[in-house]
């Protein structure tokens, strides 16, 4: 009788006929669960690291948010309400919008520009390299960097300085600010700034307008040694002067050799409440007012003597945030740049070429093709910028000094001021930190499909 094997003689056939059993009827270990097992030793410590420093600080902070400032009380919902109550946290809120939609969308704009028209440029790759240098800077360092930049003072602050400069160019400050008379001069305070003298003046008269105030070192430089006006007949001559002898040794109401004249300065001559002449000071002070302002009241207005522009407020309340959203875009258009740049090198330059060979012209090229075939990498970098904006602190907290860093306040920074502040309460804290983690979710999710979809390309 005949009996039939499997595998050679006297190797039995397994039940089913899928894995051959071991001499004397012991199954062999299988090949794929060793491979589990190394598998699993391997990702054992990543995985513990990722439950540490991920998974627990989470799962803690959604409990630990709906728990009171100390917590052992139980709050509720108490603390995501004080989100969308308390008024410093709703302008986080505000302006985390404000940089998600603005920053991000920008950078990507300024990058696919400089990307764009970098190209075809000889130094290209030396204006790319500017560009992109910010990157190595800390946000720290750039914050710094943006403080002096926004600093008030012209004579500091290079935003000022250029904008005080373009401003002057076009439109002449005023010259004497601070400039006041004496109680011994015969002038008098005419409300609003203003100095008037204290009797009407007579033509074939010389008047004299002595002033004190103004430091030696701000004299305009067109401004000469005073001289006495010449009398002239039916008209009124004069001299406005600065009545201050720098050393010492001068005189009060006479015009010493070492004064000057207040160049500039801009004389009415009031009668019955209206003006009827007007005039400005030459270089060494003198003026001449025709016979119509005889009988008038001579006034010098609140003009002369303002403030001089001094430039923008840049860290002011209403243009704090869009200035540090300037300091993020110098910093992060060059990643943008870099990124598409990249992109638009591995573009397949015969559809560019077939386009302008059908005539379009260069927008035409550029809006048609060359932004459509970036649309995956204009998506990676918008999306990439976005999660970073949503974080953003270290700015913020650099450069918007103490009287607007409310007005430029974000999550981020809140979230560190209700957590370690003066007055820390870490269940708004932690409420803060889930939200800022449910807003971050969404756009993660966005990514993660993208990329799934780009893989199955």
């Amino acid at each position: 009788m005949t009996s039939a094997v499997t595998g050679g003689a006297g190797t039995p056939a397994s039940p089913g006929g899928n894995t051959p059993a071991s001499p004397g009827g012991k199954a062999r270990k299988s090949v794929t669960g060793t491979r589990k097992a190394v598998a699993v030793g391997f990702l054992l410590p990543a995985l513990v690291l990722l439950g540490a420093l991920v998974v627990y600080p989470i799962g803690y902070s959604v409990y630990r948010s709906f728990f009171d400032k100390s917590g052992h009380g139980f709050a509720g919902f108490g603390n995501y309400v004080t989100l969308f109550t308390d008024d410093s946290i709703r302008k986080a809120v505000e302006n985390n919008v404000i940089w998600v939609v603005v920053a991000p969308v920008v950078a990507t704009a300024l990058g696919l520009i400089f990307a764009v028209l970098t190209e075809r440029v000889r130094w290209g790759t030396a204006f790319k390299l500017v560009v992109f240098m910010p990157m190595a800077i800390s946000m720290l360092a750039a914050g710094i960097i943006f403080r002096l930049v926004y600093e008030q003072d012209p004579g500091r602050g290079v935003a000022n300085a250029v904008w005080v400069g373009v401003h002057d160019t076009f439109a002449k400050s005023a010259g004497y600010p601070g400039a006041h008379p004496l109680p011994v001069h015969p002038l008098k305070a005419g409300g609003g700034g203003s100095f008037v003298t204290r009797q009407p003046v007579h033509a074939g008269t010389q008047v004299r307008l002595p002033l004190v105030g103004v430091a030696p070192g701000k004299m305009p430089s067109d401004a000469k040694t005073a001289r006495a006006a010449a009398p002239k007949p039916g008209e009124i001559t004069g001299t406005t002067w600065l009545d201050f002898t720098l050393g010492g040794g001068g005189r009060p109401n006479v015009i010493d050799p070492k004064e000057r004249g207040l160049a500039g300065v801009r004389i009415e001559a009031v009668k019955g409440g209206k003006v009827v002449a007007s005039t400005k000071a030459a270089g060494d002070g003198t003026f001449t007012l025709p016979k119509a302002a005889d009988g008038a009241v001579l006034k010098l207005p609140a003009a002369n003597f303002r403030k001089p522009y001094d430039g923008v407020e840049w860290l002011g309340p209403h243009l704090v945030t869009p200035a540090i959203i300037g300091s993020y875009l110098w910093m992060w258009a060059g990643f943008a740049m870099v990124l598409i740049a990249a992109g638009l090198a591995g573009m397949p330059r015969e559809l560019l070429e077939a386009a302008r060979v059908d005539g379009a012209n260069e927008w035409q090229v550029f809006r048609r093709v060359t932004v459509p075939l970036l649309a995956p990498v204009l998506g990676v970098v918008l999306v990439t910028l976005m999660i970073n904006v949503l974080k953003i602190f270290d700015l913020v907290y650099i450069i918007a000094p103490g009287s607007s860093q409310d007005d430029a306040n974000v999550l981020a920074l809140q979230l560190y001021q209700s957590s370690f502040g003066t007055d820390a309460d870490l269940g708004v804290g932690s409420a803060i930190a889930v939200l800022l983690l449910l807003l971050v979710i969404p756009v993660m999710l966005v990514n993660i499909r993208r990329m799934r979809r780009e893989n199955r390309r």
